[in-house]
């Protein structure tokens, strides 16, 4: 018996030091990880857009066509691609050709907006990413969808398209669904600007609303008591008494935000009649177009597919890294923000609803 808790002691103590062991190691791992993730928090991918539509290409042929047809292609494609081969030869012994323009690129940012413009951090990392190569005979794209929210938010969205402009790159906005309010702050900073014929444009207008509970607490007999410095600290309150002087200036606040709104968007837009669109109203796409609102209709996947012939188009996207914890926080946030924002959108779209 003695022998046998002997050699089970020797067991454990084995065992205890294997598992401190792996321990340690998963530790540095995890300490290495982490000091990796602390120095970059995310990442841009690049997708070759062109590439894609041959590979879709080539997997529709190979399911439709007959063999024969299949080796007729692959047949000329061969000698496309001699060709193309001799004339870049031809064209490296030219010595005007290193003058020659390089082909076109177009840079394609997605922007997703939810209440809060939550996505403007990962806009900024690809507008910044962009900007280092970027050309002015290069163009960048970006495929807007956002029923608005927050102005400082939107404001700040708006400003990251901006830098675009201030660089005389190019800016096309395409709108598939919807751009409205904050949204459309951002959409009229386009140099040209399309809109699908059913996507919903527009909404020049500044809106604010929230309950009072002031009699509910009053009938319980509860005070709600709010201790401000500065007469116009706090306007209006969910729980306080509201006065007419109160609401008086919060007014005011939503008329000069209004304002700037139409400031912002007359001097991208200059030909608008301001006033007479600036009524917080939303319009369809070709509705739009006759009013001013767009350029031109047209899904976000015509443009870039007919802009494939002439041009490398590339979709940059900013991914950013998140532990657990950040994740189920920003799932809530996100999941809050997605529901506040589709109750925006079906209040703007609900006088359009089929019946």
């Amino acid at each position: 018996m003695t022998e046998f808790f002997a050699e089970y002691g020797l067991f454990l103590a084995k065992a205890l030091t294997l598992i401190i062991a792996i321990l340690l190691v998963v530790a540095g791992i995890g300490s290495a990880v982490s000091k990796r993730r602390e120095a970059r928090e995310g990442h841009i991918e690049i997708k070759n857009i062109n590439q894609h539509f041959e590979e879709m290409q080539q997997e529709l042929e190979d399911e439709v066509l007959d063999e024969a047809r299949l080796k007729q292609l692959h047949k000329e494609q061969k000698k496309r691609d001699k060709r193309e081969a001799k004339e870049r030869k031809k064209a490296l012994k030219n010595k005007d050709a290193e003058q020659e323009p390089e082909r076109k690129r177009i840079y394609v940012l997605d922007f997703d907006g939810d209440l809060h413009a939550s996505q403007v951090e990962l806009l900024r990392e690809e507008i910044n990413a962009v900007l280092t190569l970027a050309r002015k005979e290069d163009e960048v794209v970006v495929r807007l969808e956002s029923g608005g929210g927050l102005v400082h938010g939107y404001g700040l969205a708006a400003s990251q398209l901006e830098r675009i402009r201030r660089r005389e790159i190019p800016l096309t906005i395409c709108v598939d669904r919807v751009a409205a309010s904050g949204g459309y702050m951002m959409a009229c900073i386009a140099n040209r600007l399309l809109a699908a014929p059913f996507a919903l444009v527009g909404s020049i207008g500044v809106v604010a609303q929230l309950p009072n509970f002031n009699r509910l607490l009053k009938k319980h007999d509860v005070d709600y008591e709010v201790f401000t410095a500065g007469e116009y600290k706090r306007t209006v309150t969910l729980f306080g008494e509201n006065t007419e002087h109160g609401r008086k200036k919060f007014i005011e606040e939503l008329e000069d935000t209004h304002g700037l709104f139409k400031e912002f968007v007359s001097e991208y837009r200059p030909a608008l009649d301001i006033e007479k669109i600036a009524t917080g109203e939303v319009w369809f796409g070709k509705r739009a177009l006759a009013q001013g609102l767009v350029d031109e209709i047209s899904t976000s996947d015509d443009y870039l597919f007919d802009a494939s012939e002439n041009a490398d188009i590339y979709r940059v996207r900013y991914e950013h890294k998140q532990g657990l914890q950040e994740k189920l926080s920003n799932f809530s946030v996100h999941t809050a923000d997605r529901l506040a924002d589709r109750i925006m959108q079906r209040l703007q779209e609900s006088r359009f609803w089929s019946r």
